[in-house]
């Protein structure tokens, strides 16, 4: 990790087309501003992390509802006087 000191109105660049620019300095926080293409994500990393835990929680539910569905399609199978069409 590259670590910088800038004061407000400083910038810094990161290859050829992406630009920080430091906005603002205040109390325990800092403004910043990015300049990149439009192809280039930029995301604040605790939403990121909300979004990757959010996957991750539907993820497992859409895989409990598939185990679900499996196990009552099985028992259907199993049922008296059911004839399967296989």
């Amino acid at each position: 990790m590259l670590i910088l000191t800038r004061k407000a109105g400083e910038k810094i660049r990161i290859g050829d087309d992406i630009t920080i620019h430091v906005v603002d300095i205040g109390k325990g926080n800092v403004r910043i501003g990015v300049e990149a293409p439009k192809e280039v994500t930029i995301m604040r990393d605790e939403v990121v992390e909300r979004i990757e835990k959010e996957n991750l929680i539907a993820a497992n539910r859409n895989r409990n509802t598939l185990v679900h569905a499996a196990s009552m399609l099985k028992n259907k199978k199993m049922l008296p006087g059911k004839k399967n069409k296989e």
